[in-house]
């Protein structure tokens, strides 16, 4: 039987949602093909995890343990992952397409002699490998591309596909995993992170960015504010993170952060083609602008013409009484 092996991914101490919704989709693939659906995760304490693994499919999980997975390690990964795909052999090894990702794939598909679709919006299994959808020139344009033969790696963009919980009883397998320093060939000092206590908008399930008619401190505060209500992160268009109102890191659009969270409520943005190619995978987009002919209302689920200052105030107020 052919497997298909997902890497579940673990940032800040919790299983990444975006590796939930890939492994959602193998478990459903796998279903309907009669494949196997299994999971690896790789951390310093894997087993913490392995309860919420097994409630999206998973039939077997293995596991690799080893302290220098506290933090993000390029080299590590990749031997660990080569060590997991040794012992696994899938046809078919599934990722989120993330930062820290991307900066393994490559390499990793070349270890491995594998074919490489990355950053794929939708995949499927043929008779005779993959065929999946890629979004190029800031998702003007979808690629169809089909790979033939075995292995084959996928990287799949966050909110792709639902998180559908299918509960297992996981067969939960230990892959014995060790690496000298002198390998690793460089040394984590420390990670500096632009964005403080601010939610991670790869992760965050509602987002609220600001754009252009963002343009003093008392917006800023209606955005915090509404963001809070919701626990939502907090993103912006070029134009801001390029004057400096916001940090760069928050950036959302082609050459920023491509996001895909359940809300998202864009403020003040006029809707240009380079920031809607980084949120246009949201389900639910909620666009206040004052100009009622601004392109975002040609991508938003609900719209809202007025001036952000008015609106915002009684639009945050609602929203605590109905969370009251």
């Amino acid at each position: 039987m052919s497997t298909l092996l997902t890497y579940v991914a673990i940032a800040d101490g919790k299983v990444k949602r975006s590796s939930l919704e890939v492994l959602s989709h193998c478990k459903h693939l796998a279903d309907a093909g009669g494949y196997a659906c299994e999971a690896v995760i790789i951390d310093e304490n894997p087993e913490r995890f392995t309860d919420v693994v097994q409630n999206y499919g998973a039939s077997k999980i293995y596991t690799i343990k080893h302290s220098v997975f506290s933090e993000h390690h390029n080299v590590a990964l990749i031997s660990a992952l080569s060590k997991a795909l040794g012992a696994i052999n899938p046809s078919v090894f599934a990722i989120s397409s993330t930062e820290s990702t991307k900066d393994v794939l490559g390499a990793l598909a070349a270890n491995q002699n594998a074919a490489v679709v990355a950053d794929v919006a939708s995949f499927e299994i043929t008779e005779d490998g993959v065929s999946a959808k890629r979004p190029m020139m800031a998702a003007k344009i979808i690629g169809n591309v089909e790979v033939k033969g075995s292995p084959v790696f996928i990287s799949v963009r966050s909110g792709s596909y639902d998180l559908v919980e299918n509960p297992t009883s996981a067969e939960v397998l230990s892959l014995d995993f060790d690496i000298a320093e002198n390998d690793l060939r460089s040394t984590l000092r420390e990670i500096i992170t632009a964005t403080g206590d601010t939610i991670d908008l790869n992760e965050a399930e509602a987002i609220v960015a600001a754009g252009r008619g963002v343009k003093d401190e008392e917006a800023k505060n209606l955005i915090a504010e509404l963001a809070g209500v919701l626990n939502a992160g907090i993103g912006a268009s070029r134009a801001l993170t390029e004057s400096g109102v916001y940090d760069p890191s928050l950036q959302i659009g082609q050459t920023g952060k491509v996001v895909s969270p359940q809300l998202y409520i864009a403020v003040g943005i006029s809707g240009a083609i380079q920031h809607v190619a980084g949120m246009t995978n949201s389900k639910v987009i909620v666009a206040i602008n004052k100009d009622a002919d601004a392109p975002i209302f040609e991508v938003a689920d609900y719209g809202i013409v007025g001036d952000l200052y008015k609106i915002l105030p009684p639009f945050i107020e609602e929203l605590k009484k109905i969370k009251n």
